[in-house]
């Protein structure tokens, strides 16, 4: 073992000791799966790390943005608004290619998998 985990264990320990662990959200409760089981077993606990902390990857919450701001555009009443909207997101759809294109997901075979199924979970 080296020595990280063995801090690591250690501090896992003592906060056992401490009670920190007693009234944790969720105890109790069964885990739900059903998610987990749509992302590749080698994204899982990176996924699942990112899922607890209330966080999503950068590109994913572009996405978000830009189907927000889509809506916004159906949605808008004045020629004014619409154009400031899709200047938005024709600003987002730049950042969100730049991101993948730095990343290179679209050539992930995980991404490429499951890129149907992100973009429903999306709205797109």
């Amino acid at each position: 073992m080296d020595f990280a985990y063995r801090m690591a264990e250690e501090k896992i320990k003592q906060a056992e000791k401490n009670g920190e662990f007693k009234d944790l959200p969720g105890k109790g409760k069964p885990l739900d799966f059903s998610e987990i089981n749509a992302v590749p077993e080698d994204l899982r606990m990176s996924y699942t790390i990112l899922k607890n902390a209330n966080m999503i990857p950068e590109e994913m919450q572009i996405k978000k943005e830009m189907v927000d701001l889509e809506e916004l555009i159906s949605l808008c009443e004045h020629e004014e608004d619409k154009k400031v909207y899709r200047k938005q997101l024709g600003e987002k759809q730049i950042r969100f290619q730049t991101l993948m294109e730095k990343r290179k997901l679209g050539s992930s075979g995980a991404y490429r998998q499951y890129r149907g199924k992100i973009d429903g979970k999306m709205g797109l």
